[in-house]
């Protein structure tokens, strides 16, 4: 069964088939694209990058009939997308307060197959406890100077992320986090035992993989986490870096997305097997 669909996923979908179309018509420029028509160029980019949509569906019939694209069916079926694209996801709720780039993250997070993530400092966002969730938004609250609605809506926002990999059609997930991060304390040790249960139970569960890369192990390491993410075809891979702000930067590049794959193949290799990780996390648990 194939994942959800969501409306950032169709965004994405619509304009890598709009940028085919535009160079398979022969339109090198997005000024010569869209001349003589009720869209911009700038529009027309962000449309293309999926990370905006047009606001009438006559100005995507119009821009196709300039690419020559006529056929009845054709057309609908473009256009069908465009009006997923237009729905809101359930994470709209929360974008007054969502830092730079991290909507466009999670609504291509909420319709992705797979994902591999790497985290050195922390316990990765999918599988923190709101209890772990909360000490790291608390310590930083006066630091950054967030309210508290912030830090609120902060903790809801990603208890409801977590609903992936409960779901129906749940996301296949494999994280590698560093030994360091489950030693560092966040909130008390209280916190980090229930974390580190909590990692334990989720670890049991049929599409989640975690590994702990150890601390005295000398094998590679990245010094800065990264997600990469897999959708169905026809979307390319694309992989997720946290910004110094609370954002997301997003990239699809052919030869980015393979460097990280690189990356994380050679972590996956020099961290324990999933079955060690199991032992580890139930003797940690123990020591704290």
């Amino acid at each position: 069964m194939a994942a959800p669909t969501g409306p950032t996923v169709r965004r994405v979908q619509l304009g890598q088939e709009l940028e085919r179309l535009r160079k398979q018509a022969g339109f090198t420029s997005l000024k010569e694209a869209v001349k003589g028509l009720n869209v911009s160029d700038s529009q027309l980019y962000r449309v293309e990058r999926g990370t905006s949509a047009f606001r009438r569906s006559a100005d995507l019939v119009a821009l196709l009939a300039r690419y020559n694209i006529t056929d009845k069916d054709d057309v609908e079926f473009l256009v069908s997308i465009h009006r997923d694209s237009l729905n809101r996801g359930w994470w709209s709720t929360y974008a007054r307060t969502m830092p730079s780039g991290l909507a466009m993250y999670v609504g291509l997070e909420d319709g992705a197959k797979s994902m591999q993530a790497w985290q050195p400092d922390l316990v990765f966002g999918l599988l923190q406890t709101e209890n772990y969730a909360r000490a790291l938004f608390e310590a930083g609250k006066p630091i950054e100077e967030r309210t508290t609605e912030f830090v609120e809506r902060g903790i809801a926002l990603r208890m409801e992320r977590q609903g992936i990999l409960t779901r129906e059609n749940p996301v296949e997930l494999r994280a590698i986090l560093d030994e360091a991060a489950l030693r560092r304390v966040r909130g008390s040790r209280q916190v980090m035992q229930e974390q580190i249960k909590h990692l334990a139970d989720l670890s049991t569960l049929h599409n989640v993989a975690l590994q702990i890369l150890p601390q005295g192990s000398p094998t590679y390491r990245f010094s800065y986490d990264f997600t990469i993410m897999e959708f169905a075809d026809p979307i390319p891979r694309a992989v997720q870096m946290d910004t110094s702000d609370g954002g997301s930067n997003l990239t699809d590049k052919d030869t980015e997305v393979w460097m990280f794959a690189r990356r994380f193949d050679a972590l996956r290799d020099g961290a324990l097997t999933i079955g060690e990780t199991s032992k580890f996390l139930h003797q940690l648990a123990r020591e704290i």
